[in-house]
């Protein structure tokens, strides 16, 4: 029984995936590095159909072409200070506090996408 509930799921995801459409390009080192993660998923969120959450929760998107992802308030506040994101803003005024918003460049997606994993998929504990 469990074998089919979970072939019925998978199905599901990937027509879910599907209806997505293609990655965009930006995202797409970041998707490919979680690509052997069963546990982590796409989905649509904020207006972007690049989100990636594991369990349901997301961890990091594309949104307005850049790359948010969520990580404890105090390393957001340390990746602000040093000039490597802001603060993302949904749009309607209300700066995330949890939630980093990084332009293309010299910053590492990969690495803070897989800090933002580590991070949502423990459900914010350090331990």
């Amino acid at each position: 029984m469990t074998t089919r509930r979970t072939s019925t799921a998978r199905r599901r995801r990937g027509r879910a995936a599907a209806a997505l459409g293609a990655i965009d390009p930006l995202l797409a080192p970041v998707a490919a590095a979680f690509s052997g993660e069963r546990r982590v998923s796409r989905r649509r969120m904020f207006s972007s159909d690049s989100a990636l959450s594991v369990d349901g929760r997301i961890f990091a998107m594309l949104v307005r072409g850049r790359f948010v992802a969520k990580l404890p308030r105090d390393r957001v506040d340390a990746l602000v200070r040093a000039g490597t994101g802001e603060r993302f803003d949904p749009g309607h005024g209300r700066l995330m506090k949890e939630w980093i918003a990084v332009p293309p460049g010299p910053a590492d997606w990969v690495a803070l996408a897989k800090e933002a994993f580590r991070w949502v998929r423990t459900g914010g504990r350090t331990d």
